[in-house]
């Protein structure tokens, strides 16, 4: 039985997200620098020239990824809870909350990984963050209230998003390990 229009369109949109998601993996433990497309086809399992198909280059296919590694909507999340009227431990608390739940989603992990990378590469350097910048303001306030450890506010940031980094890392690249919790996680900043 010959497939319909939709069937192919569909096998397309299923291939495109396949070549996106296996990529998204490879550029998470290689690098864009370290990575070529004919290692990536192979990872993958797929001819070099069906990734062609789909992304003119290797620039265009990371910068689609790229795009899914944006965490505007997680900072904007940081942000609204640095202006609620509770204090920084609770904040702290439920930002970790959030980032354990959201580690156990591959995607999600993918996302960090690729997104720390990507500030790792830039010139500008790693406090150049928004992520870091948004928790280095509520860092700041509870280091005023005696609340959050003492320090450079940028450099416990740096500490935690590391840690979370870390921990992606650990979700994509290893079987068998042990989830940070929410109370370790918290212990890195408060007192």
């Amino acid at each position: 039985m010959p497939k319909t229009e939709e069937q192919f369109r569909q096998m397309r949109d299923d291939m495109r997200s396949r070549i996106l998601r296996e990529s998204s993996l490879y550029f998470a433990k290689n690098g864009f620098g370290d990575t070529k497309i004919s290692d990536l086809a192979g990872h993958i399992g797929i001819g070099q020239g069906t990734i062609y198909l789909y992304f003119r280059s290797k620039e265009e296919l990371f910068e689609e990824i790229r795009k899914n590694a944006d965490n505007s909507i997680e900072v904007k999340k940081i942000r609204a809870l640095a202006k609620l009227p509770v204090s920084s431990s609770s904040k702290i608390e439920k930002i970790s909350e959030e980032v354990i739940k959201s580690l156990e989603d591959e995607d999600y992990a993918v996302k960090i990984t690729i997104y720390t990378q990507l500030l790792l590469e830039q010139d500008s350097g790693l406090y150049k963050s928004d992520m870091y910048e948004a928790l280095a303001g509520i860092i700041k306030k509870g280091q005023k209230a005696g609340t959050v450890r003492k320090g450079d506010p940028l450099m416990l940031a740096d500490l935690y998003w590391g840690t979370v980094y870390l921990y992606a890392l650990k979700k994509l690249f290893i079987k068998e390990f042990r989830m940070i919790d929410k109370a370790t996680l918290c212990h890195l900043l408060e007192v």
